[in-house]
């Protein structure tokens, strides 16, 4: 195979290639030890609480490298994580509404840091969650990390 036809086939493989979307995932149900490795050998970094939204950015065996809200990454059993979605409020005072709506009513306001469970993530510049007091309603998607 010449060169000019190898790079022609690599390119097609490219390009065919599926887009890959962002896999978010949340801690389960107890605290995570995050390693510098993916071994239980390996260096601890960090202790994810119960709920913590967590990016999966590479899966390696019953590993998986994750980067959490401050862009920090490590490494995590995969069988810690649970499919439950949650986001964390990155602005402070965020505003749950009522609707979907700048207008609709204020719900409850969300300092930094606080976790939401992750509803609906359909709407484009809104998502729908529940804080864990049952207040269910819209947040800007721009107000929170981990859709």
């Amino acid at each position: 195979m010449t060169i000019p036809r190898f790079l022609l086939s690599a390119a097609f493989v490219l390009a065919s290639a599926p887009v890959h979307a962002f896999d978010f995932k949340s801690v389960g149900a107890a605290s995570l030890i995050l390693y510098d490795a993916p071994s239980l050998k390996g260096g601890k970094l960090f202790i994810a609480p119960r709920g913590m939204p967590v990016e999966v950015v590479l899966t390696y065996g019953e590993w998986v490298k994750v980067r959490d809200a401050n862009g920090d990454l490590a490494w995590a059993e995969a069988k810690s994580l649970s499919t439950r979605r949650n986001v964390v409020v990155r602005t402070a005072n965020a505003k749950v509404r009522g609707g979907a709506d700048n207008d609709a009513s204020v719900l409850m306001t969300a300092d930094k840091g606080v976790l939401l469970e992750l509803i609906d993530a359909q709407t484009s510049s809104w998502i729908k969650v529940r804080h864990r007091d049952g207040i269910t309603g819209y947040i800007r998607a721009s107000d929170v990390w981990g859709t």
